[in-house]
């Protein structure tokens, strides 16, 4: 009777982390596709790089702001409906960009599908660590949920490439908005019979706790915030232009599509590397090595020509990626078990935020003082991440 009990728990435990890590993939990459369609709808809308940079902005934007309101909504609903019908929303908005003809209809379709996206990581994270409640096990499912979107960043970016070099941009939208509507099915196939526990009473646990940390007391856990906030903007603002810094050299649309695969494939080997380094090394001099050599293949990329940024891609990545994800698991050693949850959710709020908002800035310095400036400064602003480290010294063990 138990090895039957055992046996239906880890075939829902299985079934959940195949779903989320479904959706993970299909929200990510959906997310990171659009750094292939912002140079094609640049030169078809006239548009100018602060007005790239706000479409940017528009979907991460709708994302950040509305994980929170998902959370609650999911206490209502149920999370497994919540995320179906997000997937529905931002499949539905791909889909429908295949016939949008003014840049007005392409930012409504954006900001729709941010707000779908939104259910996104919150609900597949909380379904996955209640289908998991042995510790061990659950960092081990949540460590394959993380790298299912490093998949679709590797995924789908070179798959709408290669579909907008055979055919055009819209009929990749289409197919790509399709085949969202195919992961939905799926995902509710596996789900239809998995039973979930209200969670009212967590979220007015969650509501009854959730406050403000003040400065002192917490400066610690506010420079590492500080450092995600400057992280994230140097990533977001920075794979924005970099399609165009590519087109500048010569590229084609499917060298674009490949070469940023290869900074994906970059991002998901350094959350494994970074996280080696870290525990060998330790948490702050990882983090300074990778902001310092973030800041150097920045400006490698900006200066050299197209075969030697080809193969700075993977290394960018691996500095991109591999600092936030030292950064997402310091949290937890900088706060009382009782703050944890408020900490990560101030965290992740900063963190995606700040990438929400730092392409229009940076297209609008790139319109005022050109690209490559704008590329500089980028890259030296990462820099002020180092003096934030000083505070940090002693925190970790």
């Amino acid at each position: 009777m138990n090895k039957s009990c055992d046996s239906k728990k880890m075939t829902k435990g299985k079934k959940v982390l195949f779903a989320g890590c479904l959706a993970h993939l299909i929200h990510d990459g959906f997310s990171d596709m659009l750094y292939i369609f912002f140079p094609i709808w640049q030169v078809q809308f006239s548009l100018t790089f602060a007005e790239i940079g706000l479409l940017k902005t528009l979907f991460s934007g709708s994302l950040a702001g509305f994980q929170v309101p998902a959370g609650f909504l999911a206490s209502r609903m149920g999370e497994v409906k919540l995320l179906l019908l997000g997937t529905i929303l931002t499949s539905a908005a791909v889909f429908m960009l295949g016939w949008a003809a003014a840049p007005i209809i392409v930012s409504c379709l954006l900001v729709i599908g941010g707000l779908g996206s939104s259910t996104q990581h919150p609900l597949s994270s909380s379904l996955i660590s209640s289908a998991y409640p042995d510790k061990a096990e659950r960092r081990t499912a949540l460590s394959t949920f993380n790298v299912a979107g490093d998949f679709g960043k590797l995924l789908l970016p070179g798959m709408t490439a290669l579909l907008i070099a055979q055919y055009d941009w819209m009929t990749a939208s289409r197919f790509l908005g399709m085949l969202g509507m195919m992961s939905v099915i799926v995902i509710f196939l596996i789900t239809k019979n998995i039973r979930q526990h209200s969670s009212t009473n967590e979220g007015k646990t969650e509501t009854a706790t959730l406050g403000c940390f003040a400065w002192k007391g917490n400066q610690s856990f506010w420079s590492l915030s500080m450092i995600g906030v400057i992280d994230s903007a140097t990533r977001m603002g920075f794979l924005t232009f970099f399609p165009f810094l590519l087109q500048e050299k010569g590229a084609q649309v499917s060298l674009i599509g490949f070469a940023l695969s290869l900074v994906f494939a970059g991002g998901a080997i350094g959350k494994y590397i970074c996280g080696k380094l870290a525990t060998k090394f330790g948490i702050l001099r990882t983090v300074v090595t990778t902001e310092m050599v973030t800041t150097l293949c920045i400006l490698g990329i900006l200066f050299l020509p197209l075969e030697p940024v080809l193969l700075l891609s993977p290394i960018l990545g691996v500095a991109l990626n591999g600092t936030s994800s030292v950064l997402y698991g310091s949290v937890p050693e900088l706060v009382s078990d009782e703050q944890c949850k408020q900490a990560f959710a101030i965290f992740y709020t900063a963190t995606i935020g700040s990438g929400a908002i730092s392409p229009f800035l940076y297209g609008l310095a790139s319109d005022m003082v050109g690209i490559k400036i704008a590329v500089i400064m980028i890259a030296f602003i990462v820099l002020l991440t180092l003096p934030l480290t000083l505070r940090l010294r002693g925190k970790f063990a």
